[in-house]
């Protein structure tokens, strides 16, 4: 995966945090990032999907969440609940990336931004969401190494 659209994920954990912190207007974080060159070694494009995107569909992506977290989506850490948030956007709407990529890329972010230990706790919530929503993806992998 492109080191540009690492740094896309980096900086929509760290928008998404600032949106579900303060609620404030999306456009508005989004020049703040722009202005301050937050976005400047980052795939551009990709980070307004991501950031646009788990918005727009925040009922879907909390509904799959929360049939496997153990608490209320709300109650989720803020940092962890924005990475859980835009790994499942990507499992559920980006169906070209692979599900062990969107594994790997929250995992690291949970270790970039999340507490000790909370990169286990990603990686369990999105494994689980990808065996249901990915199914016949990881079944045709799993025949296909055998």
């Amino acid at each position: 995966m492109s080191q540009a659209r690492t740094n896309a994920r980096k900086a929509a954990v760290q928008a998404l945090y600032q949106w579900q912190m303060a609620g404030q207007n999306l456009s508005e974080i989004e020049r703040q990032f722009l202005e301050e060159e937050r976005l400047k070694d980052a795939q551009k494009s990709y980070f307004v999907e991501l950031f646009y995107g788990v918005p727009k569909n925040l009922d879907e992506i909390d509904r799959a969440l929360s049939e496997f977290v153990d608490r209320p989506v709300d109650t989720i850490d803020p940092v962890e609940r924005a990475i859980l948030r835009i790994g499942v956007y990507e499992l559920l709407y980006r169906l070209n990336m692979p599900y062990r990529v969107v594994l790997n890329e929250g995992i690291n972010l949970a270790k970039d931004f999340g507490a000790d230990g909370s990169h286990k706790y990603v990686n369990g919530i999105l494994d689980k969401v990808a065996q249901q929503k990915r199914a016949v993806e990881i079944k045709s992998k799993t025949q296909s190494s055998k």
